[in-house]
């Protein structure tokens, strides 16, 4: 499966999550949370995968928290 936010990876029994939003300091988002909730349900189907690693590309922030800006778009349109 493709993945816009994430990378999953496989390695000899490793699976590597990272979520892929730099520009924004990895901040989740509702279509990242999805696709990490896909991640790992294709993990938990795959019996290779003894171990599960979840980390943030980049080099400043594993995840820097919500995505604000997706929030203010929400309170914009009530």
């Amino acid at each position: 499966m493709e993945f816009k936010n994430i990378k999953l990876e496989l390695n000899e029994g490793v699976s590597l999550i990272a979520i892929d939003r730099p520009k924004s300091l990895n901040a989740l988002n509702l279509e990242t949370l999805k696709e990490i909730d896909q991640a790992l349900e294709e993990v938990k189907e795959n019996e290779e995968v003894k171990v599960v690693i979840i980390t943030g590309a980049g080099e400043k922030a594993f995840v820097a928290g919500a995505d604000i800006s997706e929030m203010n778009e929400g309170y914009e349109s009530t």
